[in-house]
């Protein structure tokens, strides 16, 4: 996924979730060098492509001028930007000050001991965040980064075909009928081998009531009859035809090509979609976009997967005390309102939604908030890289039809295994 905007899971208690140590214990205690220090650091973030961070930086050098910024850019591939930091984590690199994480890396970096915990003298003020957003930057009990953007799925429509938009994914798959009337495709997300796979299967199966992981991050709980539902309803869908077979292929652009260009009923995609199938030239449905809940089995929307990116403060900062104003300063509420207007990345701020100013101007927010308040993290695991592995690879094959679903959960379930053993 893109990073920050494509970015990017089981109905838990949020606000106050607690993960597991692992290997590592409950993760690194941090590193009281540079605690107090102040002076210039390093930013770390993938590529700018909406020009949000440069203008952001500018600001706050002009503020502080003995204390300035480097905004370090990192490429626009999601894990070129894992390797990149972790090669510098492992060589202790101090010019790394902030970093920007993935909501799905905090885990893993937290418990190899790279990220310094934000509590004590580095504790952040977390009552107006979403608690969704705060507990993506949790690890065994404690804060290890600042939510800086969310993310979260929402089911765009053509409201000129469906008048109401479905609530469950059995009101979705009648619908299909009426796509079929119209001479398009129905449904769409992201079914390439990517981790935008891991994303729709994660949604899937917690949607229906089941889990991919325990919440020690890594004991796979696959072998369960709501786990096999919600995979199953995928590989039922594409192997009707209510999911095309196109959308084997497809990541997030893809499925935003094919909806603008009118040839879906249905997408499941990020806020990003919003502004520009309402800006681009050649977008067909600019008059007739709709925007819905993802749709549940009933009692509720669907249990979308948490996106977004956090700002984390390296141990190995020399100078903590500036990149912990800095972080602050990435999720003050003008810092959030200008993510969402000039980059159309989701706010961590809660009434950030509500501004009537805003919600003029970004009519999905109030969708957005509703995705967000529902949405779960992708296994949380200090193994994740091989967990998405795993889901990835056995969910393509059970969706093209290589192996049953049941064969594809078993052999998912045994490789998160060797993951988390070492094996």
């Amino acid at each position: 996924m893109k990073a920050a905007r494509l970015s990017v899971i089981a109905g838990m208690a949020i606000a106050g979730l607690v993960f597991a140590g692992c290997s590592s214990g409950s993760g690194s205690t941090g590193s009281s060098t540079g605690l107090t220090s102040r002076g210039p650091i390093t930013y770390v973030q993938g590529k700018d492509n909406s020009n949000v961070v440069r203008p952001l930086i500018d600001k706050w050098n002009a503020a502080h001028p003995n204390e300035k910024v480097t905004f370090k850019e990192q490429s626009d591939k999601a894990d070129q930007q894992h390797d990149d930091l972790v090669q510098n984590f492992q060589a202790k690199n101090k010019n790394y000050d902030v970093v920007d994480v993935d909501v799905v890396w905090t885990a893993e970096f937290a418990a190899k001991g790279w990220l310094q915990p934000l509590e004590g003298q580095m504790a952040i003020k977390t009552t107006d965040l979403l608690p969704a957003t705060v507990a993506s930057a949790t690890y065994g009990g404690k804060l290890y980064a600042a939510p800086q953007t969310s993310d979260g799925g929402i089911l765009y429509y053509r409201s000129d075909l469906v008048k109401t938009p479905p609530t469950t994914w059995a009101e979705m798959m009648s619908d299909c009928s009426i796509a079929k009337t119209a001479g398009i495709d129905c449904f769409a997300g992201q079914y390439a081998k990517y981790e935008g796979l891991t994303v729709n299967v994660a949604e899937a199966i917690n949607t229906a009531g089941g889990t991919i992981v325990g919440k020690d991050g890594k004991t796979p709980t696959l072998n369960t009859p709501e786990a096999k539902k919600g995979l199953q309803q995928l590989v039922d869908a594409y192997k009707n035809g209510n999911i095309p077979s196109a959308a084997i292929t497809y990541q997030e652009e893809q499925g935003r090509q094919a909806f603008e260009a009118g040839k879906l009923l249905f997408l499941r995609n990020w806020p990003y979609v919003y502004s520009l199938a309402k800006t681009d030239g050649s977008s067909t449905v600019k008059d007739t976009i709709g925007l819905a809940p993802l749709p549940g089995n009933g009692g509720g929307s669907g249990d979308s997967s948490l996106g977004g990116h956090n700002a984390a403060i390296s141990v190995y900062s020399q100078h903590k005390a500036t990149a912990h104003d800095f972080v602050q300063f990435l999720e003050s509420s003008e810092t959030q309102k200008f993510f969402a207007t000039q980059g159309s990345l989701a706010p961590v701020v809660a009434s950030v939604y509500t501004d009537p100013t805003l919600v003029s101007k970004l009519p999905y927010l109030p969708v957005l908030l509703e995705s967000i308040k529902s949405a779960v993290p992708r296994p949380v695991s200090p193994f994740y890289p091989a967990v998405t592995t795993a889901v990835q690879d056995n969910a393509y094959a059970a969706i093209k039809g290589d192996v049953t679903v049941d064969k594809a959960l078993t052999d998912m379930a045994a490789a998160i295994s060797a993951a988390s053993s070492g094996n």
